[in-house]
């Protein structure tokens, strides 16, 4: 395979994401993440810095911000753009077979297989699907071997980044019942590893199945993430779990006021309705 893969996944990738789309991903206001790209290209303009492919003995040194990319496309076709996430998983496929030695080009190509099973699982009539509740007969088995077998041939060759835990981490997910305990733990391997708050917010999901939702939420309440939709999504959804619908309530509105995905919108709209229901009398047997 030619060298020249290895500059596509940046350039057909990042091609396809708005402005906003990498705003989000990136946890900035959009004007923001404009002015970044302003600069960055001006950058490059003013020091003609060329557009060259690396010669062949360099390319192992150069997949992270690569993966990154091929990842943040994954990610934002996972929410929804089917396009996205095709191209993504393409391109970890040319990735995996360019850089067979590379145990984080394996990892995110098993983590994006294994998360991709799911898609028929996420959506149903339209409307996202939260993970507990996802019908587990629609996930795709033959992909999610597929993912494994990828995962497998990053522990292999000594694999312990972050996108072979992540990957571990799905594929944990992907059994009935859910080992919550093995997943917490890594969420903190992973977590010491980034040094990352999102991290640290799923860690605190796991935490609530694996030991209740108040040792959860004394975790999510230390997390720098206030401007972060899914922070006072995870909140709302534990204090409403410890009975405090009031405060339940105001972090779902709070949430609301974050999101942009339509379909993560009318979910929290849900939440904040089936708030509403259980706490009218008219509804108590």
């Amino acid at each position: 395979m030619s060298a020249q893969v290895m500059a596509l996944p940046a350039d057909n990738a990042m091609a396809l994401l708005t402005t906003g789309e990498i705003a989000h991903a990136f946890l900035v206001p959009e004007p923001t993440m404009a002015q970044r790209l302003v600069r960055a290209k001006r950058k490059i303009k003013a020091a003609r810095i060329p557009f060259r492919v690396p010669p062949e003995h360099l390319l192992p040194d150069r997949p992270d911000a690569v993966l990154a990319v091929v990842y943040l496309s994954f990610n934002q076709g996972y929410g929804g753009r089917g396009d996205l996430a095709a191209e993504a998983l393409r391109l970890g496929r040319a990735l995996a077979e360019l850089l067979p030695d590379q145990p984080e080009v394996h990892g995110l190509l098993a983590l994006m297989l294994l998360l991709d099973a799911r898609r028929a699982a996420r959506f149903r009539d339209g409307e996202l699907v939260l993970l507990a509740d996802q019908d587990h007969s629609l996930l795709d088995t033959a992909q999610i071997a597929q993912g494994r077998q990828a995962l497998d041939r990053a522990l292999a060759l000594g694999g312990r980044g972050p996108y072979v835990l992540q990957a571990a981490i799905a594929s944990q997910h992907a059994d009935q019942p859910r080992d919550w305990p093995q997943i917490a733990a890594l969420y903190g391997e992973l977590s010491r590893l980034t040094g990352s708050p999102v991290i640290e917010l799923n860690r605190a999901v796991a935490i609530a199945e694996a030991q209740g939702p108040q040792a959860a939420l004394e975790l999510v309440d230390r997390l720098p993430l206030q401007d972060y939709h899914y922070l006072h999504a995870t909140r709302g959804q534990l204090l409403r779990r410890l009975g405090r619908t009031q405060e339940a309530r105001q972090a779902y509105r709070r949430a609301l006021t974050l999101v942009h995905d339509p379909a993560e919108r009318r979910l929290l709209q849900r939440r904040l309705v089936e708030l509403d229901t259980a706490a009218d009398p008219k509804n108590t047997p």
